[in-house]
C-alpha cells in the first residue's frame, strides 16, 4: 500500500496507464491514475492528456480531472476549474473520455 499525503490513510493504486497518442491522431499522452481506500473506494485520481505542442504551461497539460487539494477540478489549458456537479469516479472518467476527443482526431 501507498500512503499519500501525511496523516493520511493508506491508498493503494489501482489504475496506472498511460496511452502515447500517434502523431497523426494529435500526438501526445494520456494518463491515468487512480488509488482505493480500505474500502475499495476511489479516494484519490488523476487523468490528463498531455501534448507539449499544444500547450507548453502546466507541463504540458491541455486538458486533466483531478482531486488533489480536497475538491474535484478540471484542468483546461492552465485554468482550473472546479467540479462542482461531481457524482462518481467513473462519470468523471466519461467525461474526459469525451472531452480528450477533440483534441485526438
Amino acid at each position: 500500500m501507498v500512503n499519500i499525503g501525511k496523516g493520511r490513510r493508506p491508498f493503494q493504486k489501482v489504475v496506472n496507464e498511460i496511452f502515447p497518442v500517434k502523431e497523426k491522431m494529435g500526438g501526445g499522452v494520456i494518463k491515468i491514475e487512480a488509488w482505493e481506500d480500505s474500502e475499495g473506494n476511489i479516494a484519490k485520481y488523476s487523468m490528463a492528456y498531455i501534448n507539449h505542442s499544444i500547450f507548453a504551461d502546466d507541463n504540458g497539460r491541455v486538458l486533466g480531472y483531478d482531486n488533489t487539494h480536497d475538491y474535484h477540478h478540471k484542468h483546461y489549458f492552465g485554468e482550473i476549474i472546479p467540479v462542482d456537479d461531481f457524482t462518481t469516479y467513473q462519470d468523471i472518467v466519461e467525461r474526459f473520455e469525451q472531452e480528450v476527443k477533440e483534441f485526438i482526431k
